[in-house]
């Protein structure tokens, strides 16, 4: 009988396929990023479906381990950009977090043309616990402003001043919200879109302990 996966165990099997140097001809020349995090996205949830009792998402969820005790989605990017997307579900998320936990892996592709086969060497993993997917710039402005006795009508104007893509109404609610319950510092880079765009640099980078980012696997920061 499997047994049930927990989030300990989730980091436990990203460092085991993080650690290995995994070597495939069918990414040989391979240049679109996209297919290259769906191949390893799809391996770590096979390894994961092969040992654990765990439920894996499906195309019709956003996210990759879905049960309420994992809630984990799994990202994997290159070192060159470190960076993916992730479906845009209202202006809070950027402030607020994403509202799930992120596992990301950072590889470093190299194609050897001898025994065309590419190899991918992961010099990144991070597990980032949702309350940490905020976005850094915003949520630390907002802490400062906060810290500095803005009100209402300053917050607004500042979410205006970055675009916050929500109406006067719903920013107007998001400040009241903000001042109440300040956001915690996010360590995601958040660009809007029609999906948000999340950047991994400062995680990747990152060289303090900050709780709730576990750095699984680091050859960059060190």
């Amino acid at each position: 009988m499997k047994e049930k996966l927990t989030i300990d165990k989730l980091k436990a099997e990203a460092f085991c396929i993080a650690e290995s140097k995994i070597q495939n001809k069918l990414l040989f020349g391979v240049t679109d990023g996209k297919a290259v995090g769906t191949h390893i996205e799809h391996k770590f949830q096979e390894q994961l479906n092969s040992k654990y009792k765990t439920t894996i998402g499906s195309s019709a969820n956003d996210i990759d381990l879905p049960s309420e005790d994992i809630l984990t989605d799994i990202k994997v990017t290159s070192i060159k950009q470190p960076q993916s997307s992730c479906p845009f579900k209202d202006a809070k998320q950027k402030i607020f977090g994403l509202g799930y936990n992120l596992l990301v892996f950072v590889y470093d592709k190299l194609d050897d043309p001898k025994t065309k086969t590419a190899t991918l060497d992961f010099v990144s993993c991070s597990f980032i616990s949702k309350e940490r997917t905020a976005d850094y710039t915003t949520t630390f402005r907002l802490l400062e402003m906060i810290k500095d006795k803005a009100n209402v009508e300053d917050i607004v104007a500042y979410l205006n001043d970055k675009h916050i893509p929500a109406d006067e109404i719903t920013l107007n609610q998001l400040a009241k919200q903000i001042l109440k319950t300040p956001p915690i510092q996010g360590y995601l880079t958040i660009s809007n879109a029609l999906q948000w765009r999340l950047q991994y640099q400062r995680i990747v980078t990152l060289d303090k302990t900050v709780q709730g980012i576990s750095k699984v696997i680091d050859k960059v920061a060190k």
